[in-house]
């Protein structure tokens, strides 16, 4: 309303001015045209004056779903590498507007009960709106109407009459209404559905138990008041004590060898390298590597049958002869040209077994390596570790599976941790610690000694057998007892004696007896000693012609053990008897044997032609070990090389 008065007056103001101008006579032309002239555009004084082509020009913009006021700087605290480190995803989504309802569908039950009492609430208000309109009109009814004359004071009287009968008729209406609205029946309200897994909505409040204050005392610490002056010399000796032990350890970085420093350096940057990568990879690797183990027992599912169900008919038509079926094939390009010298079976995770590479050829020697093969993935090794030289022979601890000892061909020792990433070996033995000076054919893990430390035994070609006891972070070495060919003593011109060393190739300890063991030799001989002795041997057997490859003591009965030999032979001892119980000629060298773990009576033997036998003896009734049969071999307690533990 108010605007449209401003535009009449306006108008009006208008009107009035041209009629005033038309009475004046004045010349309205030049005002009327001062307001139809263009305006004129007003330009900053700072504005850039473009040419056409400048303006004609343009400019695109990529718009991107970033935020660009999201953070791109948010470092945080990464538990696994004890650093902070900056995060390279940040989430770029921006609300702008969000808020909570709690909208209720209408064709549910909950809905339906709302709208019933919303429609109830609804109508007693509708009622309460009628009865007091009906008394508002039967008031307004009451009360006389005003302007009417004098005149009229019949029509009033009958009026009047008419009225004070209509009055109560009305009332007594309006008072039935009322009570036929209070008299109708009231609707019960709709009670809330209980729950039926007899839920109670009574409060409840739960019993505190009270606090109590546990306290224990225990003995003081022993103490001792030392008191000690030191003079000028002692400060000098522990000058030079430190540094020698400075010295030491410059001594042990320069006995490395520059390919052993490379593969450090190596690992160094491939640790760098992954460090410098995101988490990412790593979280996936565990996956990845379930996933491809799923993958390959799919692929591999029939040979996986075979491994369970396989069965050769046709070996019943050959007589004492049958068939192996290759299954599993494991191969890695990295191990190419290399031979396989050992393997070796966890003894904890069945499915897990370790292979050594290397080489047999003395004028062809390399590197070497040693992998982890899981039956779950034949696809890829799953450790991978390499050596300078080759691995001659290897073994896993009982206790302790992620422990793998094996052993060089130029005579050294280590031991692996599976463990701990990197491929160098935890422990290593060195021309200083003793080690060997021909190759190692075969180390064996022995129980924890007195002080519960572990250690291992080793033989070589040079003719002793070392016992190796890992002490902190170096290997301890005891030499056990150094073979002797005998008989085969030379003498010099000046009146000395010279011995020829025999060149052990296997051996094997007792399985009841702890310092009782057997080595095997190249010269054909297996001795039977004690690690109690170093001087002298509790028995010697001339087993066979050539080497003997392969020496063990019976699992199941402790007088017996098996050798094997090039000579084409197997031949199965008792230890109290010299000479051999069983001979088996299988026409080709033997490469290995080993007894059966169900039976005292089968053994399987490998040759060099291809083929695997398994032959069983027929009867083998012996009269078990007794400790005084071992100690009738031994020297008296008074011998000059006896130790006092014996």
């Amino acid at each position: 309303m108010p605007s449209k008065q401003i535009r009449k007056q306006s108008v009006i103001l208008t009107r009035g001015a041209r009629k005033r101008e038309e009475d004046s006579g004045t010349d309205v032309g030049e005002g009327a045209d001062d307001w139809a002239q263009s305006k004129a555009a007003v330009r900053p004084p700072d504005q850039l004056e473009l040419t056409d082509a400048e303006l004609k020009e343009e400019f695109t913009r990529i718009l991107t779903a970033n935020n660009p006021h999201a953070p791109q700087n948010i470092v945080r605290y990464s538990f696994k590498e004890r650093t902070y480190k900056l995060i390279g995803f940040v989430n770029q989504m921006a609300i702008h507007f969000s808020q909570v309802g709690n909208l209720i569908p209408k064709d549910s039950d909950e809905g339906r009960r709302q709208h019933y009492r919303d429609e109830l609430v609804a109508g007693s208000q509708e009622s309460v709106k009628v009865v007091t309109s009906d008394t508002e009109i039967l008031e307004e009814e009451e009360e006389p109407k005003e302007g009417e004359g004098e005149g009229e004071g019949e029509a009033e009287g009958e009026a009047e009459a008419g009225s004070q009968t209509d009055v109560p008729a009305a009332a007594e209406t309006t008072e039935k209404v009322i009570e036929e609205e209070l008299m109708a029946p009231v609707q019960p309200k709709e009670r809330k559905l209980t729950n039926q897994f007899n839920f109670s909505e009574r409060a409840s409040q739960t019993f505190n138990n009270p606090l109590r204050d546990r306290e224990c005392q225990m003995e003081p610490p022993p103490r001792t008041n030392f008191s000690a002056t030191a003079n000028q010399w002692e400060i000098y000796d522990a000058y030079v004590d430190e540094l020698e032990k400075l010295e030491k350890t410059k001594e042990k970085e320069k006995t490395k060898t520059p390919v052993a420093k490379k593969t450090e350096k190596m690992a160094m940057r491939k640790l760098t390298s992954m460090e410098s990568q995101s988490d990412d990879i790593t979280k996936v690797t565990q996956a990845a590597k379930i996933v491809e183990r799923m993958v390959n027992q799919n692929t591999y599912d029939d040979v996986a049958q075979d491994f369970k169900y396989y069965e050769d008919a046709a070996d019943e038509y050959r007589d004492q002869e049958g068939t192996l079926l290759p299954l599993w094939k494991f191969q890695n390009d990295k191990a190419k040209r290399l031979a396989v010298t050992a393997l070796c079976w966890n003894p904890k995770y069945k499915d897990l077994f370790a292979v050594g590479h290397g080489s047999y050829d003395f004028m062809k020697q390399s590197r070497g390596m040693l992998l982890l093969y899981s039956m779950k993935n034949p696809s890829f090794p799953e450790y991978m570790f390499s050596s300078e030289s080759g691995i001659m022979c290897l073994d896993m601890h009982m206790d302790h599976p992620y422990l793998v000892v094996v052993g060089y061909y130029d005579g050294n020792v280590a031991i692996y941790n599976l463990k701990k990433p990197h491929s160098q070996p935890c422990f290593r033995s060195t021309s200083k610690s003793g080690k060997h000076t021909d190759p190692v054919w075969q180390v064996k893990w022995q129980k924890d000694d007195m002080d519960h430390n572990l250690n291992f035994f080793s033989v070589s070609s040079d003719g002793r057998i070392v016992s190796w006891t890992l002490v902190k972070s170096e290997l301890v070495h005891i030499d056990v007892i150094k073979l002797k060919d005998e008989g085969s003593t030379t003498e010099i011109p000046e009146g000395l004696q010279l011995h020829t060393v025999g060149c052990g190739t296997a051996f094997d300890f007792h399985k009841e007896i702890d310092y009782l063991f057997l080595v095997g030799t190249e010269e054909g001989k297996i001795y039977k000693c004690s690690k109690s002795y170093s001087s002298q041997f509790l028995d010697t057997y001339d087993a066979h012609n050539m080497a003997v490859d392969a020496v063990l003591w019976n699992p199941y009965h402790a007088r017996v053990f098996i050798s094997c030999s090039s000579d084409w032979t197997v031949k199965i001892w008792d230890h109290a008897i010299k000479t051999p119980m069983f001979i088996y000629d299988l026409n080709a060298a033997v490469g290995d044997v080993a007894w059966a773990p169900y039976s005292s009576t089968v053994f399987a033997a490998v040759t060099t032609d291809g083929k695997v036998s398994c032959p069983f003896l027929t009867l083998l009734i012996l009269p078990p070990l007794q400790e005084t049969e071992v100690t009738q071999h031994l020297p008296p307690r008074d011998a000059p090389h006896a130790t006092s533990g014996w």
